[in-house]
């Protein structure tokens, strides 16, 4: 009987798995998800999100954990029936039973500030040719200021990684030069170079580009 619990516990293990691997709503026009909504906002305010862009807590924009970044959707608070559309340009929240972190603003039109949290209904906007674009993925692992740090990088990592490049982000505290790794089309092929890039000493971080 021991080989039999065994399979039930792979079995078991593999449906868990599988759940997980399963985004929590589709990136298809009209796809719908309900949860418990938050915001962020002063705390990260001028701060890079996972796009790349600056965060703005006076944006309508919100982090979702799966959905690709750029998507809109229409979010509607289910207990006063507000609603507001908002622009996918980070990660987040990562809070279990929370579906979506709202900006400020965001958040300010559906009367959340005060409470913090509300149950909420997100509806998928907007998608072209009835899909949205699949996300791909770099791994940054140095940014700076000056152009030839950036290009020193560069050239040294060429060495190592096949693909390598330098991302310039215009952000009102000046211009930064990010170096990267990919673009990849596997988030599992970003995570390997990662890991690849963190044994030779640098600060890799996985992101979308």
């Amino acid at each position: 009987m021991r080989w039999l619990w065994g399979v039930v516990l792979l079995v078991v293990l593999a449906g868990c798995s599988a759940s997980r691997s399963r985004p929590s709503v589709e990136p298809v026009r009209g796809a719908t998800q309900e949860g418990v909504a938050s915001w962020y906002g002063p705390g990260f305010h001028g701060n890079a999100t996972s796009s790349g862009e600056i965060y703005d807590q006076n944006d309508l924009t919100a982090a979702h954990r799966t959905l690709p970044l750029g998507t809109r959707v229409e979010v509607t608070h289910v207990g006063t029936g507000r609603s507001v559309e908002v622009r996918i340009n980070d990660r987040g929240p990562f809070v279990d039973g929370r579906i979506i972190d709202l900006s400020y603003a965001a958040a300010e039109q559906l009367g959340m500030i005060g409470p913090g949290t509300g149950e909420v209904r997100i509806e998928v906007l907007g998608a072209t040719d009835g899909r949205l674009p699949a996300a791909r993925y770099a791994v940054q692992v140095g940014s700076f200021a000056d152009a030839d740090n950036a290009d020193r990088l560069r050239r040294r990592l060429e060495s190592h990684f096949e693909e390598v490049f330098v991302s310039v982000l215009e952000a009102d505290a000046g211009r930064y030069h990010r170096v990267r790794l990919g673009p990849f089309d596997r988030r599992e092929t970003a995570v390997a170079q990662a890991r690849s890039a963190q044994d030779l000493g640098l600060p890799a971080v996985v992101v979308e580009e």
